[in-house]
């Protein structure tokens, strides 16, 4: 039997050191392996080989910044496992208590981790045209994520809106666009009066008609702090990673993972 992404995120994810990596990046983002494996009693080679387990399952990815290699925790494998695996046997009433003991717990402790940077990959068989696609055009970014409508002018300078019917929920300008493989653009939901941040799609072909596409989300620019302002997208629904897993189950099967009726 293959061996799937589904296996290689479970068997990352049974390791309780891997866990505690994956809770570290959660707690701050963006860390040296030096930074990383100054906090657990094990050699560097012993954090090297835990971390890339964890990136061939996925679940972290990394970014060069100087001379230095920055890893983050990436949460779509955890979504799509959560989508796949859990969410159709969880019953509403668990889901319920489950939802009223987070909100419990946040509302007694909420850490000021100083994230700036998010970075969200997920695997998509199918063209970078095709994912590009979804991602510009207005008829296909209406049936997956937030069902808004975008609407680009792809040059830089270009303005960015996405609407619901004719209330603007988030504009940005064009900054670089390179179809169909990567677009930077800047980035404000119209709803607070935090400044504009930057958004980066970028498309990488693979193999077997698998192409990785990874969002980043620097939020340097907002005026608060970057983990309130990154919290506040991520919690606005499920966040990027819900996102991305709708977009993956669109361009895959044709249905998203609300079907045409949007969140319930």
């Amino acid at each position: 039997m293959a061996v799937t992404d589904d296996d290689r995120v479970f068997k990352a994810l049974a390791d309780p050191t891997r866990r505690w990596l994956l809770d570290r990046l959660f707690a701050r983002d963006g860390r040296t392996l030096s930074d990383l494996e100054s906090e657990v009693d094990m050699t560097r080679f012993g954090v090297m080989k835990h971390l890339r387990l964890l990136e061939e399952a996925g679940l972290v990815t990394t970014r060069k910044s100087g001379r230095e290699k920055l890893h983050f925790l990436n949460v779509v494998p955890i979504r799509l496992i959560h989508d796949r695996w859990i969410d159709k046997y969880t019953e509403p009433q668990v889901s319920a208590l489950v939802h009223l003991k987070n909100e419990l717990e946040q509302t007694m402790t909420t850490p000021d981790t100083g994230t700036t940077v998010q970075v969200h990959r997920v695997y998509i068989k199918a063209t970078p045209r095709a994912i590009w696609t979804a991602i510009v055009d207005p008829e296909w970014t209406r049936r997956y994520g937030y069902r808004a409508e975008a609407d680009y002018d792809l040059r830089p300078g270009g303005a960015f809106q996405t609407h619901a019917g004719a209330e603007c929920l988030v504009e940005g300008e064009v900054i670089e666009v390179d179809p169909p493989y990567r677009l930077v653009q800047t980035w404000r939901p119209t709803w607070n009066d935090e400044g504009f941040t930057l958004l980066t799609y970028e498309i990488e072909e693979g193999e077997n008609g698998v192409c990785s596409l990874t969002v980043t989300h620097d939020v340097h620019g907002a005026p608060r702090t970057g983990a309130q302002v990154a919290g506040q997208v991520e919690n606005a629904g499920g966040g990027w990673a819900e996102v991305l897993s709708d977009l993956k189950s669109l361009l895959e099967t044709g249905s998203s993972l609300y079907g045409d009726g949007g969140r319930a």
